[in-house]
């Protein structure tokens, strides 16, 4: 005795469809691709142009940002010069080998840059490095 199994039209299709699913989760991902780099910055700093190669990341690095005014934030909170080790010290949990980025406005003084620098190589932070935008070909 052998079992026919007919498929009608009436019955219920029982496999999901999974093309809708893949069309949304693939618009997800392009979105947040483009806004992921938008989240990191925080404070506008007009960034001088360089050619070197992007250093690889393991983790979030703390960035230290100078803007045009003069004016310096850690993250997106603004200091004062003088408590600007205390914060830096507290934000890393008082760990010297975090990697610090200096974000410089390329309007701003040079020297100003160097000075916050070498405040920090001083204070004995060891992982101290220069934010650039990459050279963009005229």
């Amino acid at each position: 005795m052998a079992f026919k199994f007919n498929r009608s039209s009436n019955e219920p299709m029982s496999e999901i469809n999974v093309t809708p699913f893949v069309d949304v989760m693939l618009v997800l991902l392009i979105i947040f691709m483009v806004t992921a780099p938008l989240l990191t910055v925080g404070v506008q700093v007009d960034l001088p142009e360089s050619s070197a190669d992007s250093l690889p990341e393991e983790a979030e690095p703390l960035t230290l940002s100078i803007n045009s005014k003069g004016e310096i934030f850690i993250q997106e909170s603004k200091v004062e010069y003088e408590k600007i080790i205390a914060k830096v010290l507290a934000v890393s949990k008082n760990r010297t080998d975090t990697r610090i980025y200096v974000r410089g406005d390329k309007t701003i003084n040079y020297g100003r840059v160097l000075e916050i620098m070498g405040l920090l190589s001083g204070s004995g932070f060891t992982k101290v490095a220069l934010i650039s935008e990459p050279y963009k070909e005229r």
